[in-house]
């Protein structure tokens, strides 16, 4: 009897061990609330007022992994101006040891210096040109060794909201993507352009030792650009070189890139269609970018303030076409950690740079004559949860 009341009591123990033991799904959620404050020069009204102050965005965070397989989105909510509602980034995962991973969806393209080639809120001028923070469509692998990191990644396309024959891209999107715009303001779209079966490989190599680190790294991307009016699919391609630097509390970010669209289109053979945030511009087909920002942290005891981080961003495109005027941008600012509240505080400048001056469509195509340096003072106060 007392050997049935043992073998019982070992089978229940048995059982609750295996259903306690199961790996159980991990969710979290999370998110942001940021409200922002600009001051541009070019801006007479603004000036007058001394400035606005309004809503920059709310967003949410989904993270979730169970045997395994992993998930992370995030959706943002931005005013109806900006582009509305937008996916900024959702996918699939799956680890398959400590150094190699997989994620298919809507995933951050690897290209140059990744997360961001900056610092501030502005990011850096390769931003404006889809090299930055990019996002598409596709199938990407990873893998982070000690010395040694590299990803491969193909991308069917960027995000695309319609399936239509010839749907033209949607404006209302984080990451630029070449997309639909009407030049002669006539109503009709001049250029129409999606890009397809996107190819990215890139490599970074690690040296240093625990006081200073470096990465060195090349990225290259290769893709078709499929016109919607004549459905044919010519080319596009870009690479990049790329350093960083990481010294205790000092760090640093350079980056070389140049990048080509083969549109093959005789009336606008240097012009090619970006667009994010609700609105689209036209940008040179062909240039070279270099791009520069350092910064330093300063740990402070200021309750509830915990660091300032102070940093500069420089961003200058080199046009390959004669006539078009180069586009350049600096941004000088710090960054202060308060508990879940980022503050950035921004001193922008630009030339010929659609959202640091009064020309919007032409800014990073053929530009304007003698344009002059325009400022614009920023703060992004956000809360982080």
């Amino acid at each position: 009897m007392n050997f049935t009341k043992k073998s019982l009591a070992l089978v229940a123990f048995s059982f609750v061990t295996v259903m306690f033991s199961q790996e159980k799904p991990e969710v979290k959620i999370g998110g942001a609330l940021r409200f922002n404050y600009n001051l541009s020069s070019w801006k007479d009204g603004q000036k007058k007022r001394g400035g606005d102050f309004g809503f920059d965005v709310f967003r949410i965070n989904a993270k979730a992994k169970y045997k395994g397989v992993k998930l992370n989105a995030e959706y943002r909510f931005y005013s109806q101006s900006f582009g509305g509602g937008m996916l900024k980034q959702g996918w699939l995962g799956y680890d398959f040891n400590e150094k190699d991973n997989i994620q298919l969806g809507l995933t951050q393209v690897p290209f140059g210096i990744t997360q961001y080639n900056s610092h501030s809120w502005f990011f850096g001028i390769n931003y404006y040109l889809g090299l930055e923070d990019d996002h598409d469509m596709g199938l990407k692998f990873t893998h982070k060794g000690e010395k040694w990191e590299y990803a491969l990644a193909f991308f069917k396309n960027a995000e695309e909201l319609s399936f239509g024959s010839n749907s033209d891209v949607s404006d209302s999107r984080y990451s630029y993507d070449v997309a639909s715009i009407d030049i002669d303001g006539d109503g009709a779209l001049d250029l129409r352009y999606k890009e397809t079966n996107q190819l990215n490989g890139k490599v970074n190599y690690h040296l240093g030792n625990k006081n200073i680190q470096h990465k060195i790294g090349f990225s290259a991307q290769y893709g078709g650009l499929y016109n919607l009016d004549t459905e044919d699919t010519s080319s596009h391609h870009a690479f990049a070189l790329h350093y960083q630097l990481n010294a205790k509390n000092f760090d640093a970010k350079a980056q070389v890139s140049t990048y080509k669209y083969n549109t093959k289109n005789t009336t606008y053979s240097d012009l090619i269609a970006l667009t994010a945030y609700g609105a689209p511009y036209l940008t040179a087909t062909e240039a070279t970018t270099y791009t520069l920002g350092t910064a330093y942290t300063f740990p402070v005891k200021w309750k509830p303030i915990s660091s300032i981080q102070v940093y500069n961003d420089f961003g200058y495109m080199d046009k390959t076409a004669e006539n078009f005027k180069d586009s350049i941008m600096n941004v000088f600012g710090f960054l202060v950690t308060a508990g879940n509240v980022y503050t950035y505080i921004d001193f922008a400048a630009g030339k010929d740079h659609p959202w640091l001056g009064p020309v919007w469509t032409n800014a990073l195509a053929n530009g304007t004559p003698n344009a002059d340096w325009d400022m614009r003072f920023n703060i992004n106060i956000g809360y982080y949860f």
